[in-house]
């Protein structure tokens, strides 16, 4: 664990960055640091690896003063990755993540082995090895990034806003594969941004600093959401900070409705048999039982589907892995007011409407749920 106790940063013109912050960063989670500009973020991260001393108070690693250690040393346990990358740009991508590896005396063979073993592993084509940064997109120079910190299996990582620079799709990837990751290798990471949205997706826990270095409010993202602390917090949390907080429920328990299904084959006495006076619409599906469209029930000609007038389906959620943020996004965004529950295939499981959704959403309320994150 990371102790941070009573420590403040005060610099020689009287500025205070960090203010009698106290933190315990738990081990092998996800702890984030977010706030407006000047709310010591980078600095408390700086002063966890030493790269600045703080100037009151003390910061433990495993229950030892990190000024006891040699910096070198406090330093190799900790990877350290940086908006942009911050690569080498006159070295290839494998001697890049290869850095580390070898300044602790690896031979150059075995540094490239675990550099190519981490390039598969953050998702990077085994051809990109040879190239220079300069030829990689910014996602791409972002996961060498991850991978160069990674390389010496540090237990713990320190990441200072490495997605900011990207754009939201390559943004969005990058945030999913740092989770796919952290299930796999277990790292204690301290992770810095300013996106409120970013540290919610991320955070096992997130402290949320204000502006002079105040911590504000330190707790998980659900809680977060669902009792901001004062109203700083309920201010940068935003508006919508219900919708989000849906996140962190379930869709395992969606009552799934297969009767307005078809195939897109479909006879006239199928489609008649599927066509229920409550529900005016049948979603159509191909042969492999993905979602095409949906149809008008009193509009279908019998084995004559016209797939080209099909209505659209929306967004369609996973059921039973996705949240209920999900759910409801995919029944806001379909015509007909009804979300398509897929399976990992992508094979339709079941429609369900707006109106059920928000019957499972005043359910969990009720029974208290939603303390763990939920993919989608």
């Amino acid at each position: 664990m990371i102790r941070i106790d009573s420590v403040t940063k005060r610099y020689p013109d009287g500025t205070v960055a960090v203010d009698q912050l106290s933190l315990d960063i738990p081990d092998r989670s996800i702890t984030v640091l977010v706030g407006p500009s000047g709310c010591g973020k980078t600095t408390t991260l700086r002063m966890i690896n030493r790269m600045i001393d703080p100037s009151e108070g003390t910061i433990s690693l495993d229950g030892a003063d990190i000024t006891r250690q040699p910096v070198n040393t406090l330093r190799r346990s900790m990877g350290y990755v940086i908006q942009n990358a911050g690569l080498f740009q006159h070295r290839t991508i494998v001697d890049n993540i290869a850095t580390v590896p070898r300044m602790l005396g690896w031979g150059k063979e075995k540094a490239r082995a675990r550099a190519t073993e981490l390039m598969a592993r953050v998702g990077l084509d085994a051809a990109l090895a040879k190239r220079y940064p300069y030829q990689l997109s910014g996602g791409q120079q972002q996961r060498v990034g991850v991978a160069r910190a990674l390389a010496a299996d540090p237990p713990v990582l320190l990441m200072d806003e490495p997605f900011s620079a990207v754009d939201p799709v390559v943004r969005k990837g990058l945030q999913d594969e740092l989770l796919r990751l952290q299930e796999e290798l277990g790292k204690t990471i301290v992770f810095v941004t300013h996106d409120i949205d970013e540290a919610i997706k991320l955070g096992t826990m997130v402290a949320v600093l204000r502006t002079g270095g105040k911590l504000a409010q330190f707790a998980p993202p659900a809680e977060l959401l669902t009792d901001p602390a004062d109203a700083f917090v309920e201010d940068f949390l935003g508006t919508d900070r219900g919708i989000r907080r849906l996140s962190f429920f379930s869709s395992a328990g969606l009552d799934l409705r297969t009767s307005p299904i078809i195939a897109v084959d479909s006879t006239v006495e199928q489609i008649a048999e599927r066509t229920t006076p409550d529900i005016p619409y049948l979603l159509v599906t191909d042969l492999d039982g993905k979602p095409l469209g949906w149809s008008e029930a009193g509009t279908l000609v019998a084995g004559r589907i016209d797939t080209t007038q099909l209505l659209a389906y929306g967004r369609p959620f996973e059921a039973g892995k996705d949240s209920l943020r999900a759910a409801l996004d995919g029944a806001v965004l379909s015509p007909t007011g009804w979300a398509v529950g897929v399976d990992g295939t992508g094979r339709v499981v079941g429609v369900v409407s707006q109106g059920a959704v928000g019957e499972a959403i005043r359910s969990a309320h009720a029974a208290g749920r939603g303390g763990a994150k939920v993919a989608g």
